[in-house]
């Protein structure tokens, strides 16, 4: 990933509240799935930027990666947790995806 990219998703993933037209500028001329996926994250309308992170997924990664998100925005709790849980144990430093599991987290338990 470029240094640009996990920068942004960096501060995404910290609360920066700032990062979210950043995200969504880059986006539109740059066609890295974990970019396109952020930006789906926070944008008002995400079904085209998903569309473009699934035809640009090239790895197994990314194709978890763009299936937790439409998981997480679709509201899909238990597609989302064994997603997650698969995705995590392969590439347990992806901060994106256990920041979207942390969204899911229920205070209750």
């Amino acid at each position: 990933m470029p240094d640009d990219i996990e920068n942004l998703v960096r501060r995404l993933v910290g609360g920066d509240s700032t990062v979210a037209p950043e995200l969504l500028d880059l986006a539109k001329t740059d066609n890295s799935p974990i970019l396109l996926v952020a930006a789906a994250l926070v944008a008002g309308a995400p079904g085209d930027l998903l569309t473009r992170a699934t035809a640009s997924a090239a790895t197994t990664r990314d194709r978890q990666l763009v299936a937790i998100a439409t998981a997480h925005l679709d509201g899909d709790e238990d597609r989302l947790d064994g997603f997650v849980r698969d995705h995590l144990a392969e590439h347990p430093d992806n901060v994106l995806v256990a920041w979207i599991a942390a969204q899911h987290i229920d205070p209750q338990r």
